[in-house]
């Protein structure tokens, strides 16, 4: 490398939007003259900015123009796809409507996180898209993705015990757990709360009521109306991909969550630990007919082969690792340029 472009270009290609910004705002953008623009610097900043924001998964924040500047509308309406929306009326609902385009972006960081051998955040991505598969699963089905404006039709009424105290004793037990019961009472009424509490839902229950939705499904011993009410083809398939995405979440490529920094332990796993614990899941999750299915044969260009193929198979529908980061980085270097 002999220009300053050729360092800030070779950061773009590697997702450096941190150490790209910073140079940034020390001033080092030159154009082919020697000196950029106020306007070009800017500009580069917002991309830089929302590049990070995307690549650390803040969704709360995705697609927020008055949080990152001059960024291209067509990038802020792809990110929007996966945002939470942070208010109970918000429109658009984000990834309330369909989790489709968070898998796709959660696979694009995935692969992102692999080539920069970044296995902390690549864990902790893993771990997010485990706790989500069970409504992935269920969003066929649902016609949307757990909103909780709309979740009370699918999941309520006579028969039902989402989100129902169970008397201990009862012959109709509740396999949900008591956080799980408890997030399945407030999903039913959190649309007419005000917005505090209508994020702190989504920070700490949430995910919860994706793992009651996949227990429904896959682990249930005394089926309520939530299943009984579906045809018979559908439970079953139904069934089949939440005790696919049940098998996932457990294997062992989600559990090295436990030995990084964003578990409970201070260790980081290695590329080579990360690949065998892949290679263990894979295994296991092969031996679940769907899973043998979608893993037969797998992408190999992906860093984690049969990833994408394994989402797709739980959500029934093909989702493929998104190109959103990538387009950040072009934006990028033609501005550099």
């Amino acid at each position: 490398m002999q220009t300053v472009r050729d360092v800030l270009t070779a950061l773009a290609r590697r997702y450096a939007f941190g150490d790209l910004a910073a140079l940034i705002h020390r001033g080092v953008v030159l154009d082919a003259g020697g000196e950029a623009t106020r306007h070009d610097a800017e500009a580069v900043a917002a991309l830089c900015a929302f590049g990070q924001r995307v690549l650390d998964l803040d969704a709360e924040d995705f697609g927020m123009p008055e949080a990152v500047g001059e960024v291209p509308r067509d990038l802020l309406d792809r990110a929007r796809a996966s945002r939470m929306p942070q208010t109970p009326r918000e429109r658009p609902r984000g990834a309330l409507t369909s989790l489709r385009p968070a898998y796709a972006l959660l696979l694009e960081v995935i692969a992102i996180r692999w080539h920069r051998r970044d296995m902390a955040p690549l864990v902790a991505a893993v771990h997010i898209a485990g706790e989500y598969l069970p409504m992935l699963a269920w969003e066929p089905v649902l016609g949307h993705a757990g909103d909780p404006a709309r979740i009370g039709a699918s999941v309520g009424g006579e028969g039902s015990r989402f989100g129902v105290p169970v008397e201990p004793g009862s012959a109709r037990m509740c396999d949900h757990t008591r956080p799980e019961r408890s997030a399945c009472e407030r999903t039913l009424r959190v649309s007419r709360e005000p917005p505090p509490g209508w994020r702190a839902y989504l920070d700490r229950q949430h995910s919860h009521v994706a793992s009651a939705l996949g227990d429904c499904a896959a682990r249930c011993r005394t089926p309520c109306s939530v299943m009984t009410r579906l045809d018979d083809a559908v439970r079953a398939d139904l069934t089949d991909r939440c005790r696919l995405a049940a098998d996932f979440t457990d294997g062992a490529l989600v559990k090295l969550r436990h030995a990084a920094p964003v578990g409970h332990g201070f260790g980081v796993p290695s590329p080579e630990e990360v690949q065998t614990a892949w290679t263990r899941a894979r295994k296991t999750l092969s031996r679940h007919p769907l899973g043998h299915k979608a893993l037969a044969d797998p992408d190999p260009s992906y860093p984690l082969p049969g990833l994408p193929e394994l989402f797709s198979a739980i959500a029934a529908t093909e989702i493929r690792p998104d190109t959103l980061l990538h387009e950040v980085t072009v934006r990028i270097i033609d501005a550099l340029a």
